[in-house]
């Protein structure tokens, strides 16, 4: 079961939220916080990246269908199809609940019984810099990130980590204490089974996960207290810039408290890098790329299968049925460009 934090415990987080936030606080013997990162400019960072799947174990002249995800251009990114090399004629599409692009495509095993697809794009990332204080009224679809996924129940056993506090009435103040609370519970660790799956309860039973078990323990509590979070995934670069495969996905979330735009947090790598533990909350390094929103995705056009517990890696049906994912050979890698 989730372990309680202390009375005391609580408000000492608090108190080095606010100070994180530059926001007032009685609790003078609050240690110092570096000087804020809004101080210089937003970096970026241009690269491409590499995207490539080797389907085997099929039999020869067998057809697969194939989904991958697209990544999009928004405000955190510009995105473009540098080149592909496909096993037939795709379409690229865009799914509706979360407005993800789906790239389709439907090959036939070669006499080795593999079929393989490359797509490279050349990603411009700026580094999120999540304004705490600007108010923003456009109406948009946050409401429906207040709602539970799958794995992601509004609250449930990561309430114990917060029952019988009383969090601050300010949405953006609650959300530092959030932010500490799953930071202090949870350790970036991929040991036994289970973990990386995104599932909420589970990763309070266990206290540890990776990425995707962080960030969804932290969207339970932020919707139970009716603050829209919403889940990102895609890939997280090295910080030291040439070239090189990346082994795997990297996820993140956002939140929006009333009044004010998304604001971007990074739990996995607060808790890694103890040091970035207040610039992770409100920012994003430009070393990273966006491949996805949300949870249980439908794709376009729809797969036989349930919904995908979140979609960054390609999504295999041969027969009507989810191909294994251990027949899938993935290859992700990255160059930076002047």
């Amino acid at each position: 079961m989730c372990t309680r934090f202390s009375v005391r415990y609580l408000m000492v987080m608090i108190a080095i939220g606010l100070v994180g936030l530059g926001l007032p606080t009685a609790v003078s013997s609050a240690p110092e916080e570096k000087p804020s990162a809004k101080a210089s400019p937003a970096k970026t960072r241009t690269f491409a990246f590499s995207y490539s799947a080797t389907l085997t174990g099929l039999e020869p002249g067998k057809t697969a269908r194939i989904w991958i995800p697209v990544p999009p251009s928004n405000e955190d990114q510009e995105v473009k199809i540098e080149s592909k090399d496909l096993p037939g004629t795709e379409q690229i599409s865009t799914e509706p609940k979360y407005g993800n692009q789906v790239l389709y495509v439907e090959g036939k095993a070669d006499n080795q019984g593999m079929i393989s697809l490359t797509v490279t794009y050349r990603v411009q990332r700026r580094e999120v810099r999540g304004n705490l204080q600007r108010q923003v009224t456009i109406a948009d679809m946050s409401e429906s990130f207040l709602k539970p996924d799958t794995r992601v129940p509004v609250g449930g056993k990561s309430m114990e980590l917060i029952r019988d506090k009383e969090l601050p009435k300010d949405e953006l103040e609650a959300a530092r204490v959030l932010y500490d609370v799953v930071n202090r519970h949870m350790r970036y660790s991929k040991e036994g089974t289970g973990w990386g799956r995104g599932d909420s309860d589970w990763a309070c039973d266990s206290g540890y996960g990776n990425c995707t078990d962080f960030h969804s323990m932290f969207i339970s509590l932020a919707r139970a207290q009716k603050i829209p979070a919403k889940f990102e995934i895609g890939f997280l670069l090295p910080e030291k810039r040439g070239s090189g495969e990346v082994a795997g996905y990297h996820c993140w979330a956002k939140f929006k408290p009333k009044g004010k735009d998304w604001i971007p947090v990074d739990i996995s790598e607060a808790n890694k890098n103890p040091k970035m533990r207040d610039y992770y909350f409100g920012n994003l390094t430009e070393d990273r790329v966006t491949f996805s929103l949300g949870r249980d995705i439908n794709l376009v056009p729809k797969q036989d299968g349930e919904p995908l517990n979140f979609f960054v890696y390609p999504y295999v049906e041969v027969d009507g049925k989810p191909y294994a994912a251990e027949k899938i050979r993935r290859k992700f890698a990255y160059k930076d460009l002047n």
